[in-house]
């Protein structure tokens, strides 16, 4: 059996930090609206949790620097999908800011303007309810409006910094 390490690093550099956040495992959530002009615009983040039932709200991390984020905000209705195993190359191109996931990925727009991945796990289409500045990220939470999910579709998920499929015990 491992023991805990006897000497944790105190004021550990990002790299590290990066590496020990890696050790929980997290789901991978596309965060995607219409834009201005109507194109769908959108980001991944596996910084996302269920936050309250009553008002209904999640939460996401938004890296400060972000530059999709500002146009996410600006939308009436932002959409959250939560991938599943499928869309390990959606998630890839979220994530580096690549505008192709919009024609490599199927998705539908709501009459509100939020964009929802097909094939997710679930799904809510929400409105900003309030930004905390915590760090090098900013602090989402989102007011869900409508929902729907299909627990068929086995989420995707990061471990290591790398992509993993789930399996039962």
């Amino acid at each position: 059996m491992q023991m805990a390490p006897a000497d944790l690093r105190s004021q550990p550099k990002s790299w590290e930090l990066r590496q020990i956040y890696g050790c929980f495992p997290t789901g991978v959530a596309a965060v995607c609206a219409a834009g201005a002009r109507g194109r769908p615009i959108g980001t991944a983040v596996t910084g996302f949790t269920p936050v309250s039932l009553d008002p209904p709200l999640v939460g996401i991390n938004v890296l400060m620097t972000s530059t999709t984020w500002p146009r996410l905000k600006a939308a009436p209705r932002i959409g959250i999908s939560v991938l599943s195993q499928d869309h390990d190359r959606a998630a890839v191109l979220l994530a580096a800011g690549a505008s192709d996931w919009v024609t490599e990925t199927p998705h539908v727009i709501t009459a509100g303007g939020a964009v929802l991945i097909d094939g997710a796990t679930a799904w809510l289409e929400c409105a900003v309810d309030a930004q905390h500045r915590a760090g090098d990220h900013m602090i989402v939470l989102l007011r869900v409006l409508s929902c729907a999910g299909d627990p068929s579709h086995h989420p995707l998920v990061v471990h290591g910094n790398r992509f993993h499929r789930l399996r039962e015990l």
